[in-house]
């Protein structure tokens, strides 16, 4: 198991999960699931080990993956109210 050690922003525990990430790459939105990741258990900063890094960026880089890929819908909702 890797040992993530503490949460840089916080101090906190880092807990050992599975999670899911997003990216977005030229306007579209990809989600990598199950993906080993460090979750500080105080304030759920993410932190995965180099080596998941670099699987990532080749799971990324792979257009013929991701073209089989199932897809889900997602809402997209525009906020209108202006805020000071």
């Amino acid at each position: 198991m890797y040992n993530y050690g503490r949460c840089h922003i916080c101090g906190g525990k880092i807990q050992a999960k599975r999670i899911k990430q997003d990216f977005w790459i030229r306007k579209r939105l990809i989600v990598i699931e199950d993906v080993p990741a460090g979750v500080c258990v105080q304030c759920g900063e993410k932190i995965v080990s180099a080596d998941v890094g670099r699987s990532l960026a080749g799971a990324l880089k792979d257009t013929t993956r991701r073209r089989k890929a199932r897809t889900i819908a997602v809402p997209v909702i525009r906020f209108a109210k202006d805020v000071a």
